[in-house]
């Protein structure tokens, strides 16, 4: 028997699949997978870092998106180490660019982030952080994305470990397909 509700969260491009709902609107350029290098920095870490990322925002007709992320720390040539950060999670979208996103780490963080898409950025503050007992202290992140002329530019500032707000990551992705490989 055939699945009834066959998993169709899988990336697609915004004339695949069901129709977006219209409160997609906004943020419907960053439907598709995005990936590209990055620059990392803490005022814990002694020395900045590059790595690779890729985001993934897709969608079933509903009006939110999933999204997933994964990173690679890079060597000095430019060649993976290993893999970094790793995210799975939620985006909301309410009417009038009002956003939600639930955010969980594999490293015992959670977050929930409200915010506002506008024009061709959306801003996103956390409102709560939930962590497990052996999760490392996160108090605070602030996420900003912008999307524009075939890019898709990442920002996030973090509070954790007794550090204030600042500069944690900052990454510039460009659409690739499933061919990309």
């Amino acid at each position: 028997m055939d699945d009834p509700y066959p998993d169709i969260y899988g990336a697609r491009p915004t004339t695949a699949g069901p129709a977006a709902h219209p409160w997609l609107t906004p943020v419907l350029p960053l439907l598709g997978r995005w990936r590209g290098p990055g620059r990392g920095r803490y005022p814990t870490l002694e020395e900045e870092f590059d790595y690779e990322q890729e985001l993934t925002f897709a969608h079933d007709g509903r009006p939110f998106l999933r999204y997933e992320a994964r990173a690679w720390l890079l060597d000095g040539t430019g060649a993976p180490l290993r893999p970094s950060g790793r995210e799975s999670g939620w985006l909301r979208v309410g009417p009038d660019g009002y956003l939600e996103a639930l955010v969980s780490h594999p490293t015992g963080i959670a977050e929930v982030y409200t915010g506002r898409v506008s024009g061709s950025s959306a801003d996103l503050a956390t409102h709560e952080v939930v962590r497990t007992p052996l999760a490392k202290e996160v108090t605070a992140a602030r996420r900003r994305y912008t999307f524009q002329g075939g890019v898709l530019s990442y920002t996030q500032d973090l509070a954790a470990v007794g550090q204030p707000l600042s500069r944690h990551l900052v990454a510039e992705l460009r659409r690739v397909s499933d061919t990309d490989e």
